[in-house]
C-alpha cells in the first residue's frame, strides 16, 4: 500500500513536497479532506463557466442550475454505484457491514459513473417535459465542456490523497512515492488526465464556436477523453476490472469510437443546417441575429 503522508517528489522537475490530505475546522474534531474542496471547487468553476457561455447554446443561467441540481446528485450516485459494482467484495464480503458501500468518505467514486448518472438525469429532466426537450442536446453540448474543467482540476484530489498513478517508470514527468516501505517512482496518471483534460477544454471551446449542430460539442467530449482516457487508464495501478478488461479502458475506447462514427455519420451523411440549432431557431423567432453573429470576437 502506499502511504498517505509520505513526500511526493518530482525529481525530473526538481520538485518536493508534502501535502496534507485534509484540513480539520477550528475547534472541532471534523475534518475536512482536501479531496472533496478540489472537486467543489472544479463544479464552482464548470458552472460559472457554463452560466457564461449558457446563451451561446441557446439557454439562461437558470437553465444550468437547474441542470446542476438535477444531475449533481445523480452524479453522485452513479460515480458511487460504478465503482462499488465493480468492487462488489470489498462492499459485500464476509464480515463487512452492509452499510459500508455508504461510506464515501473513505474513496470510491469512477468518473465514468458519475457521466451516467447525470447523463441519465439529464435525460429524464428534458425527456418528460415537451418544453425542455429542445434543451436536451444544448445541454449536453455544455455538460460536456463542464465536465473537461471538473475532470482536469479534481484529478488534482487524487494527488493530495496520493492515489490513482500508474505503475513503475523512468519517465522525465516521474513521481516519487513511499509504497511498501520504499521509494518508487511511477507514472502521475492524474497529472496526464489533468493536462489532456485542460488541452481539450481550450480545443473544444474554440471547436464549440464553429459547431453545426446540437450535440456535437457533447461528442467532440466523447472522443477527446475517450482517447486519452483509454491510453491513461492502461498505465494505471487502480483500474476496476471485469474479468481480464479494464472497465474503464474498454468503456472509453468503445464509446470513443461510437462517437467518431456518429459525428461523421452526422456532418457527412446528414450535412446538418446550422439553422436549426436551438440558439439559432430562438434568434430566428425574436427576430435577431444569433449570437455568433453580434460577438464582438
Amino acid at each position: 500500500m502506499y502511504s498517505d503522508t509520505s513526500p511526493i517528489t518530482f525529481p525530473g522537475l526538481g520538485i518536493e513536497i508534502d501535502p496534507s490530505q485534509g484540513f480539520t475546522i477550528p475547534g472541532t474534531q471534523f475534518e475536512i479532506k482536501w479531496y472533496g474542496v478540489i472537486i467543489a471547487l472544479g463544479v464552482l468553476l464548470a458552472v460559472l463557466y457554463a452560466m457564461r457561455r449558457a446563451k451561446d447554446f441557446g439557454l439562461t443561467g437558470d437553465d444550468i442550475l437547474n441542470m446542476l441540481l438535477v444531475g449533481l446528485p445523480c452524479a453522485i450516485v452513479g460515480a458511487r454505484l460504478y465503482y462499488v459494482i465493480f468492487e462488489w467484495d470489498r462492499f459485500f464480503g464476509k464480515g463487512i457491514p452492509w452499510y459500508q458501500f455508504l461510506n464515501i468518505r473513505e474513496g470510491g467514486l469512477a468518473i465514468y459513473g458519475g457521466v451516467i448518472g447525470a447523463s441519465l438525469a439529464l435525460i429524464l429532466y428534458c425527456g418528460l417535459s415537451k418544453k425542455r426537450r429542445a434543451q436536451m442536446l444544448p445541454s449536453f453540448d455544455i455538460i460536456g465542456l463542464g465536465l473537461l474543467i471538473g475532470q482536469a482540476i479534481g484529478r488534482w484530489g487524487n494527488f493530495f490523497n496520493r492515489e490513482a498513478h500508474g505503475g513503475v517508470t523512468d519517465s522525465f514527468l516521474r513521481m516519487g512515492i513511499i509504497e511498501n516501505g520504499q521509494l518508487i517512482y511511477v507514472h502521475p496518471t492524474f497529472l496526464y488526465e489533468s493536462l489532456w483534460n485542460l488541452i481539450g477544454l481550450v480545443l473544444i471551446h474554440f471547436l464549440s464556436k464553429k459547431r453545426k449542430f446540437d450535440g456535437q460539442v457533447f461528442l467532440y467530449y466523447i472522443i477527446w477523453y475517450g482517447l486519452g482516457r483509454a491510453w491513461i487508464e492502461g498505465l494505471r495501478t487502480d483500474s476496476l476490472y471485469w474479468g481480464p478488461f479494464r472497465v474503464s479502458q474498454v468503456l472509453a475506447a468503445v464509446s470513443c469510437l461510437l462517437a467518431v462514427g456518429v459525428l461523421l455519420y452526422v456532418l457527412l451523411v446528414k450535412r446538418p443546417d446550422p439553422a436549426n440549432m436551438l440558439v439559432n431557431r430562438a434568434a430566428a423567432s425574436a427576430g435577431e441575429p444569433a449570437p455568433e453573429e453580434t460577438s464582438e470576437e
